[in-house]
Formats: C-alpha cells, structure tokens, sequence
C-alpha cells in the first residue's frame, strides 16, 4: 500500500513538472498569441483613465469586470469611501497556495498639447526615422511585420496597463494550452494608485480575510536601464508636505511697498535654500539616520549593472546630487523634493508686486528605517531654527502681527516603504522562473526608487512581495507621449507565462 502511495505521489509530481513549458514552449506560445494581446491593448489605453474624473474609472471598472468575468475569474467590488478596488480571484482544483498580484488601472493627467499625437487615448505605432525622431506608422503594419523597437504611444501603455493586457494574453495562452498555475490566482486592481491610493490602506485591514494569500507579486515599474529582465524586492513609500509663506494680506504695488512689505517668496527661498547642501544632501540634523551598508548589501548594489555615465547623458545633467556614492545608493536614503512651487505670475501675466503667499510643495521619498513622521518633525524643528514660527492653518490678523516670520506647514502619509529579503522564498522561486524564461538570472534591485502602494499589504497580510517590472526605462512615465517598446510589450507575456507556470509548493 505505502508503494502505491508513493508511485501515486511521484506521478503527481511528474504530472506538475510536466506542466512547466521550457524557454522554447514558452517562446512558442507567446508568439502565437502576442497579437491578440496587443488588440487588447490598445482596447485598454483607449479608455481614459484619470481617477480626479470617477465617470472616466467606471468605464475602466466595468472593461476589467467583464475581462476577467469571461475567463472564469470571480470578481468583487471592494467597497471604499470613494472609488472602489476589485478583487478577481481563480481557484485552482488542489491548490494549497495562494499568490496575489497586484496592478493598478487609473493613470496620470494628460496634456493633449505636449503630446505628439492626435490624441494621447488612442493608441499610435511608432518608429524612429533617419533623424532620430519618433514618426507615426500604420498600426495595420504589426499584421505582418514586426520590430521589437517599434513602440505603441498612449496614456498608460508603460503604467500600468500594458502589464494588465501582458498578464490578459499569457493567461489566455495557457488555457488554449491546457495549461494552468498550480497555485490560486488573486488579483488587486487599484484604481487610484496616481492619486497616492488614498483609501487602499483601510481598505486592506478591512478586507483582510478576503486579500488573504501567501506571497505579492507587483505588476508595475520598469524594467533596469540596461533592459534586461527584472526583479525589484522593494520601493520607497511617499509621503508629501506643502510650505506656504505669508507677505502683505493682499498683493501690493512693489514700488510703494518695495523695501518694506516682506516678499513671501524670499522667505520660502530661504526655507528651501536652507534644507539642502551644495552636493544635495539635506542638511537637517538625524535626517539619513539608520541606514548602513553591509559587506553583502553593498555588493548587492553594486551587483546592477548601471551604467552611470549613460545615465547622466539621459538625463542630460553634468553633476548629480551626492547623497550616495552610486545611483543604486542614492535611492537607499529618504529624499526630499520640490515637486512644484507658486508666488504671484510670471511670463506674459507677470506684473510688478509683492505677492501674499508663497508656496511650495514637496514630496518625500521614503525608505524602511525613515519614519515618516520623525521626518516631519525633524524638518519642523528645522524651520523653527530659521526664526519661522510654524502653524497648520492660515494665520489670523492676530497672529500676523505677533510672529515676524510665519510659514504653515501641512503634511501627509500615502504609505511607507517595503523591502523584501532576496533570500526570501518568493525572490527563490521568481528567480527560477525567470531563468527558465530567460535562460539567465535577472538583475536583482534590492529597493526601486519610485513608489507603489505595497506597505499595507505587507504588514496587514504578513507576505512578502517582489516586484515584476516589464516595460522599457524610457518609456516616459507620468510624462507626455508614454510608450512601450514592442519587445518589452512580448517579453512581458514571456515572463507572466513563465510564473504562471511555475510550481508554487
């Protein structure tokens, strides 16, 4: 009896084995289907998507119903107190395993003039010409034809919904297969992650029991400069801060008052000016406390394979700041940044005053050991030794008149930092799927410098999550005229196939 239980045993096994296509299978099936993947696509990019408009998001919401409904998947509004999240979810006959992916749906603001395209929600096939220039050519071409550096421009084809379709095709190209993940398949769209997720925290604790699942896999981010295949086991989390100065109540002719009435604008500079050194390390005592390097971290780091001077002409800077000695580094510590900053007019509008207000706001980048709301304090302690007294309110005529120098100071957390042992199992078994998709380990990043809303899931779910990026560095993200390159759009399917197919035990 105990031979039959172990021949019956090793069978199954064989028989799970059996399922995991090689790189060739692997290859053979994302050719096969990569067409029907770009036509949903482009079906996907062609809905608008910024979540300040919900009329824009319903139309997402229903689309992802429908897609995942059709395949089998059961699909559930999360209920928030504004947009909701969904959660589709396939069980799989004997599966003892739990994976939960997560991608998000809504994407940035567009500004219909920096985009070079009739419209930025109808997708375009790209190539570059003879001068370097990205020219529109028929998407009817792809019928016949295809170069992997040819690029599909619209909002959201890099981020976030380029992955969605990628994950849509390999999925499909099992099942025609008759292949199948050995492992349960959750999914979370979140469809305010460029608003900062502002409600997906609660919303984790209140759906605990529902999100529940051994392992994060992030569908998000792009791929190392370098473009080969990539693993992430981490990111910054973001938390934000806005600085307003005060001059005269209202604006005041800068003839008569010049000399005299405070120029906000000045008192903001000052601020700023003082938070940061001349190499841009930010100077407030206790700021980048907590953060070493060992032997085996700083060999991770210097594992990814940057290439620093490439980098710099890119981005076209002959200096960079020095918070760290290398890219990988910088991207250890807390940042600090001025995202945007206001005080009267300028240009065509600009005319000759002392302005009422200035204001900045500014975003921090945070890591593990930074907690944001010691930061907070540190900088508020900071502005205080300026000579600023510091509210969180607009100052009332009393208060003008009894503090000389007055900033209101305002602040928020989206959601903190995450990071990922690469020891972990889940980096293990990711690694194992990338070499048998690639034939080659990937680059690893110990923690991306971006942000994605992953710290509650962590630490309500107690799992670990690992970053999938897929789509090309210079896919102009956030920005106008956002791309993805065709050969990252197919290795993309390349890899989903690859995971999903590989024993999760």
């Amino acid at each position: 009896m105990k031979k039959f239980i172990f021949l019956l045993l090793a069978v199954c096994c064989f028989d799970s084995f059996a399922q995991q296509p090689n790189q060739a299978k692997i290859e053979e099936l994302t050719e096969k289907n990569w067409q029907h993947g770009l036509s949903l696509l482009t079906d996907i990019v062609s809905m608008p998507n910024d979540a300040f408009y919900p009329e824009q998001i319903e139309v997402n919401l229903a689309w992802c119903e429908n897609q995942f409904a059709k395949r089998g998947y059961t699909v559930e509004r999360l209920a928030t107190a504004g947009i909701p999240l969904m959660l589709v979810e396939k069980k799989q006959p004997g599966a003892t395993k739990t994976a939960l992916f997560y991608f998000h749906v809504d994407g940035q603001a567009v500004d219909r003039s920096k985009w070079f395209q009739p419209d930025p929600y109808t997708p375009v096939l790209k190539t570059k010409n003879n001068k370097g220039d990205w020219e529109i050519i028929p998407m009817e071409k792809l019928k016949t034809e295809y170069n992997p550096d040819w690029r599909i421009y619209a909002r959201s084809s890099s981020d976030d919904k380029g992955p969605i379709a990628m994950f849509l095709t390999a999925w499909d190209a099992l099942a025609e297969s008759g292949l199948a993940p050995n492992y349960n398949v959750k999914i979370i769209l979140d469809f305010e992650e460029e608003q900062g997720s502002p409600l997906l925290p609660k919303a984790v604790i209140d759906y605990k029991a529902k999100l529940a699942a051994d392992l994060m896999l992030i569908m998000d981010g792009p791929r190392h400069t370098s473009n080969e295949p990539t693993l992430s086991y981490g990111a910054r989390g973001i938390s934000e801060m806005t600085l307003t100065t005060y001059g005269p109540k209202l604006p005041q002719h800068s003839g008569h008052y010049g000399n005299y009435a405070p120029n906000p604008g000045f008192l903001l500079a000052q601020i700023l000016a003082s938070m940061k050194d001349g190499e841009g390390r930010v100077t407030i005592p206790g700021y980048y406390d907590g953060i070493e390097f060992t032997d085996s971290e700083k060999a991770i780091l210097a594992a990814v394979p940057d290439d620093e001077a490439a980098i710099k002409k890119q981005l076209g800077l002959g200096r960079t700041d020095q918070v760290g000695k290398t890219y990988q580094e910088s991207i250890q510590y807390p940042s600090m940044n001025i995202r945007g900053m206001r005080s009267a007019w300028v240009g065509p509008e600009a005319r000759t005053i002392i302005p009422d207000i200035a204001l900045a706001e500014l975003d921090i980048r945070l890591v593990p050991e930074s907690d944001p709301n010691r930061l907070f304090a540190l900088i508020e302690k900071h502005i205080q030794g300026q000579g600023f007294t510091v509210l969180d309110h607009d100052p009332s005529d009393e208060e003008r008149a009894e503090y000389p120098k007055i900033v209101k100071m305002t602040k928020s957390i989206s959601y903190q930092a995450f990071r990922t042992s690469m020891d972990s199992d889940a980096g293990a078994w990711l690694r194992k799927a990338m070499v048998r998709a690639y034939g080659k380990d990937p680059v690893q990043i110990r923690i991306s410098g971006g942000s994605i809303p992953i710290s509650p899931f962590v630490d309500a779910l107690g799992i670990p999550a690992v970053t999938i990026p897929t789509v090309n560095s210079d896919n102009n993200q956030h920005s106008p005229n956002e791309n993805l390159r065709l050969g990252n759009y197919k290795e993309g399917i390349h890899a989903v196939i690859s995971i999903l197919t590989q024993p999760l035990n």
